[in-house]
């Protein structure tokens, strides 16, 4: 894996929804390194990609209550544990899951495996609340996914926070996780 500095060379070969978030990076003069990589469907298939990008990949899971009426975008530290009743009660949302894929692909654009902050682009009726731990918002940069898992970003937190959740026309909630049984 080549840690390269913005977009590819060329769109040829990528799908649309990773190009407008590059597009939208670069509008915003966001910077950004990028890998390109086999797609990575676990957190244990980010390690490599940590390894290349210098930073840790944020855990990105998308939920919903039991109803489906209320959907949520966490990002949490890849090596936190998730802990469902632990969520639930600062968020006070009984009955949290996960998300259908349908559901990402609808308010996110993202199909399983590449969710990531950055298909709030796609949420433009504001449907997904955004859920963010403490220790990602303390942390220099953040490593996801542009709406694909076959390339990461790093992207420095400050930049996410004060230029494109702005544009996004999102607002992070900031949680406590322990992630310990």
């Amino acid at each position: 894996m080549e840690l390269v500095v913005g977009r590819p060379e060329s769109p040829e070969g990528r799908l649309g929804r990773e190009i407008r978030v590059y597009d939208m990076l670069d509008n915003l003069g966001i910077e950004y390194e990028r890998v390109d990589h086999e797609a990575a469907m676990t957190m244990e298939a980010c390690e490599a990609i940590d390894v290349a990008l210098g930073t840790l990949m944020c855990k990105n899971l998308f939920l919903c209550n039991r109803q489906k009426t209320a959907f949520y975008l966490l990002l949490m530290p890849g090596d936190k544990k998730f802990k469902t009743k632990e969520l639930s009660n600062q968020i006070n949302s009984a009955r949290l899951s996960f998300a259908e894929a349908e559901d990402m692909l609808k308010y996110l654009d993202i199909e399983p495996g590449a969710v990531s902050v950055m298909g709030l682009m796609n949420d433009k009726d504001h449907a997904v609340r955004l859920l963010v731990d403490e220790d990602v918002k303390a942390g220099a940069f953040i490593g996801c996914h542009p709406c694909v898992n076959t390339s990461s970003l790093k992207i420095k937190t400050s930049d996410i926070f004060d230029k494109f959740l702005p544009a996004t026309g999102h607002v992070a909630e900031i949680v406590h996780l322990v992630g310990e049984d």
